[in-house]
């Protein structure tokens, strides 16, 4: 049976239960700097303390460890430790080279963390390749003086997605996950991405999107929430339709 058959079979069974934070789980470790680097980065030249994904290279057992718990405490999907593995993201860093490895190794940790816990009881684990929103919008200006600018170009935003969705893939992602969208253009970059990618390689064109809300106010419709960039949920939504159909 192929992983989306059996993830549809599974669905058609049962609510499926996805992992939950992991930032909390990795401030347990309460981790100084020289634990952030590890070996491989203890004479980088900026600081990367709070990179919470650089860990799944410096601290690679630390974070299977975590995936190991979330299955084993009865998640059926896991999300990979790369909400913020863009070229854009690290460029923070100055680690926008290493995007790709950090997706790729990603992956395979919570790949590994599933092999585990299928072994331990027999059931089917997932694995979901976590695509954050960046550090950058498409749609707002930074500059409350030049509402024209723009920090981020669509193809520049297309592009880091897209070399984010190959690590994630190689690394044996079975769904990809679009987290904390505030930004509909930035969504559907990231969209864009996935489907070039995934019908590159034959795979069809799925993608599931988690809409961040900017909360609900006295004047706002009850039923709906506002996304930071000051769309309703509804509206994104229509927004993207076009590109998923």
């Amino acid at each position: 049976m192929s992983v989306e058959k059996a993830l549809r079979a599974a669905a058609a069974e049962r609510i499926l239960v996805l992992d939950g934070a992991m930032g909390t789980m990795i401030q347990e470790f309460k981790l100084d700097e020289a634990g952030y680097r590890g070996s491989r980065f203890d004479a980088w030249n900026r600081e990367v303390r709070g990179n919470n994904d650089l860990l799944s290279l410096s601290q690679p057992d630390s974070i299977r460890d975590i995936h190991l718990q979330y299955f084993r405490a009865g998640a059926d999907i896991v999300s990979t430790n790369t909400f913020s593995s863009t070229s854009i993201a690290q460029a923070d860093y100055g680690l926008q080279e290493i995007a790709y490895e950090l997706n790729l190794e990603g992956a395979r940790l919570v790949r590994e963390a599933a092999t585990t816990a299928q072994a331990e009881d027999g059931r089917i684990r997932f694995v979901a390749g976590a695509l954050g929103p960046t550090n950058r919008t498409a749609s707002i200006s930074p500059d409350v003086g030049d509402p024209g600018f723009r920090a981020i170009t669509f193809d520049q935003l297309r592009d880091a997605y897209a070399e984010q969705v190959r690590g994630l893939l190689d690394g044996g992602a079975d769904l990809l996950l679009i987290e904390t969208i505030f930004d509909t253009l930035n969504a559907k970059a990231a969209i864009h991405a996935i489907m070039d990618e995934t019908e590159s390689r034959g795979m069809g064109r799925h993608a599931v999107a988690e809409i961040a809300g900017g909360g609900a106010t006295k004047h706002a419709e009850p039923k709906f929430h506002r996304s930071r960039g000051g769309h309703r949920d509804d509206a994104i939504l229509v927004g993207q339709r076009r590109m998923i159909h």
